[in-house]
């Protein structure tokens, strides 16, 4: 069994045939598809590339589209903006409505604890929906000032635990470079995004996944990869003692993550915890 926990519609014009046939060709049974929405103000024009340019982020109607062609193969997620004064009741008629069991992806430019954030998040809880959340610190892109130097989404990591604290009932999943870059005390997380090199004593990703019983991560993109691989013998058994909270996932299409899996010989139960268990877990299903 494989579940790829985090995935998105029209990503890299990636249509339902497309992430269908890919699936098939990987042996992924099941694939968690997000939505992300994102105002025009928060948006970076260098996501034109690989999304639609019709529109910003990845609309509700994308992941209803091509979820309803194998609703079998996909897990639905949303998350409208916290901004949004209907947030609530959107997210409410997209779980009644459309069958919604995640809300993912969360990546706006709000602190992770601002108290409508929070609101949120407590409907999540309520719910049972597991938020995965996207963690950038503003390191400047390299391409001039237009339309902004940098893009930040969620804060700081701080705020995500802030979060994490007020919302014990809400499962948060970690996710992207300026969480991943937290794996190792180095302090290069608000410097680079994917720092690179042997892992320091003092990452806070460790700290908050030992202490928090409420948050998982997920091991997909490029920052994840680069974390638990940058130093191979650290994260081999980060993979081991965290087993029980990490999630595959590819936020791509390609078998980078796998391949680097297979290659550290892994305990087989740690690897059926990572690849297939955890999302199941948190699903609420039956994994046996």
């Amino acid at each position: 069994m494989l579940i790829d926990a985090h995935n998105h519609p029209n990503w890299h014009g990636f249509n339902a045939e497309k992430i269908l046939q890919n699936m098939d060709e990987q042996g992924i049974d099941q694939m968690w598809l997000f939505s992300w929405e994102a105002p025009e103000d928060e948006y970076s024009a260098s996501y034109h590339k690989v999304l639609p340019p019709t529109g910003t982020g990845i609309p509700l109607e994308d992941v209803i589209q091509v979820g309803r062609v194998a609703p079998d193969r996909f897990v639905l997620g949303y998350m409208p903006h916290p901004k949004r004064p209907d947030a609530i009741d959107r997210l409410k008629a997209a779980v009644e409505i459309h069958g919604i069991r995640v809300a993912s992806e969360l990546k706006v430019r709000v602190l992770f604890d601002d108290p409508d954030a929070i609101r949120l998040y407590r409907v999540c809880g309520e719910l049972g929906l597991p938020i995965t959340i996207h963690l950038d610190y503003p390191i400047d892109h390299g391409r001039g000032e237009y339309p902004r130097p940098n893009y930040w989404y969620g804060g700081s990591i701080e705020a995500f635990e802030r979060a994490i604290v007020a919302c014990p009932e809400t499962v948060f999943i970690g996710h992207a470079p300026g969480f991943w870059a937290h794996i190792s005390g180095d302090g290069l997380f608000d410097k680079e995004f994917y720092p690179k090199g042997p892992i320091e004593p003092g990452g806070r990703v460790p700290e908050i996944l030992q202490q928090y019983d409420n948050l998982y991560a997920d091991l997909s993109a490029g920052s994840a990869l680069t974390a638990i691989s940058r130093d191979q013998e650290f994260g081999r058994q980060f993979l081991i003692e965290f087993q029980d909270k990490l999630l595959f996932g590819r936020d791509y299409f390609d078998t980078r993550l796998m391949d680097y899996l297979q290659s550290l010989d892994l305990p087989q139960e740690a690897l059926d915890q990572i690849t297939y268990k955890n999302a199941f877990k948190l699903l609420g299903e039956d994994a046996s």
